[in-house]
């Protein structure tokens, strides 16, 4: 399976605008720029879709993992902080934290705990970031 999305830039990098678009049309020509990055100006920036990815990622695997486990999750809400800091060569995403809220109705706290570890490393999103990854889990049952 192949799945695109694109970028367009004009301009320097302060002043300049871009657009992000994807292969589904969920995003069609989304602003991003130096502003949205850095400024918090109304659009996106790659940091924010990087963590809507790992989000939504981490969540269909700890959906997968429970049911293996023979549970079925009522809601799973995970949020994804992505840290990017300035290093020598410029900027690095050093660590992304998730938080998630998830009401499974009879879990077994140990098999949640075990499906939460697996879902983290085995989502394909956390498997290709080069950053710390952390987690807050929170069980309602």
């Amino acid at each position: 399976m192949k799945k695109t999305a694109s970028a367009h830039w004009q301009g320097s990098i302060k002043q300049g605008k871009g657009t992000i678009s994807t292969e589904s049309g969920v995003l069609s020509k989304s602003p991003y720029g130096f502003n949205t990055r850095f400024e918090n100006e109304p659009g996106t920036n790659p940091e924010e879709l990087i963590g809507a990815a790992h989000a939504g990622c981490f969540s269909m695997a700890l959906s997968l993992q429970l049911g293996e486990a023979g549970m079925t999750a009522e809601s799973i809400d995970t949020k994804a902080e992505v840290t990017l800091d300035k290093d020598g060569d410029g900027f690095s995403i050093t660590a992304v934290h998730l938080t998630l809220h998830a009401k499974v109705p009879g879990a077994d706290r140990a098999a949640f705990e075990k499906a939460v570890q697996n879902a983290k490393t085995g989502c394909p999103v956390s498997k290709v970031l080069n950053a710390t990854i952390t987690l807050e889990a929170t069980l309602e049952t």
